[in-house]
């Protein structure tokens, strides 16, 4: 049984988990409830320490940290559920950002929530909601697809099953390989508007908008940026439905170069119709008679 609601006051914290957002660049990009709560708590659990304690000593908050990261998360939740049930507050904040996007924190939140303790947010800044506001692009229906794999075949396959969603995607990705991802994104995705965006809310902040391969050759010839990035892709143009003759072509180009159930999914994915349509007509052009 979940624990009564706690007192919304800030000034009587109740014992629980507070997923807290801190900024993304400017230090100023903190909410008022977020500084109230970040020092009333009892503990703070940190990507880094190291990280938080700058904004920490900016602010003026010396709540004692402790870290909370992908290496020691197994071995600390524990710990920190026991805390929890002893009647503490704690504070969940990521090095930048929002807890829980593409940083730890899901599996302690599922298990406090399991556990019956009060779990609640703090929202604020996240580098994905600010490059999609700063975009340019399509904002009423997005896809966050995190990071994409550091190996060329596997991310040319993640994009493939990306290819056909109808909404604007949003990726993270590292500056060395932004060139070859947007290159990869351009093949697999079409000739799309897109940006890019770094150091967001920093003194260095840029968004370079343009088609994909145009942002994959400025980046091939001027090297990698500096800063975090944040890559925003618009969706699919609307097309006409596709004859059967076109489905047809498709098929039989990716069969002459993969099998036939991965030629099923390429297919799928390019072209959004329902799988049991593109398999059995696979089955046909293959002279498979699916047994």
């Amino acid at each position: 049984m979940s624990k009564p609601h706690p007192d919304r006051s800030l000034n009587a914290l109740a014992s629980g988990l507070y997923v807290t957002a801190t900024p993304i660049g400017n230090a100023s990009d903190i909410s008022l409830r977020a500084l109230e709560v970040l020092r009333g708590v009892d503990l703070v659990l940190c990507e880094d320490t190291r990280v938080t304690a700058k904004l920490f000593a900016i602010h003026g908050i010396d709540t004692k940290m402790a870290p909370y990261h992908d290496h020691n998360a197994a071995e600390m939740r524990p710990r920190v559920l026991r805390r929890l049930e002893a009647g503490e507050r704690i504070a969940l904040v990521s090095d930048a950002g929002t807890p829980l996007i593409s940083d730890p924190g899901y599996k302690l939140v599922r298990e406090a929530v399991e556990a019956g303790h009060h779990v609640t947010t703090l929202p604020g800044a996240s580098s994905v909601m600010a490059a999609l506001t700063l975009a340019g692009l399509p904002t009423d229906r997005f896809l966050f697809a995190g990071f994409l794999s550091a190996k060329q075949e596997a991310r040319r396959k993640e994009l493939s099953e990306l290819a056909a969603i109808p909404a604007t995607l949003v990726f993270l990705e590292s500056a060395n390989r932004l060139d070859a991802s947007l290159a990869d994104m351009a093949a697999a995705l079409g000739e799309r508007e897109a940006a890019v965006t770094r150091e967001l809310t920093k003194r260095f902040e840029e968004v370079r908008r343009g088609r994909l391969s145009e942002l994959a050759a400025h980046y091939a010839e001027a090297g990698a940026p500096k800063g975090e990035i944040v890559v925003v892709v618009g969706p699919p143009a609307a097309r006409a439905p596709l004859c059967q003759g076109e489905v047809d072509a498709m098929l039989e180009n990716a069969l002459k170069r993969t099998s036939l159930k991965d030629a099923v999914a390429e297919v799928t994915a390019m072209t959004g119709l329902p799988r049991r349509e593109v398999y059995a007509r696979a089955l046909v052009l293959s002279g498979d008679d699916g047994e």
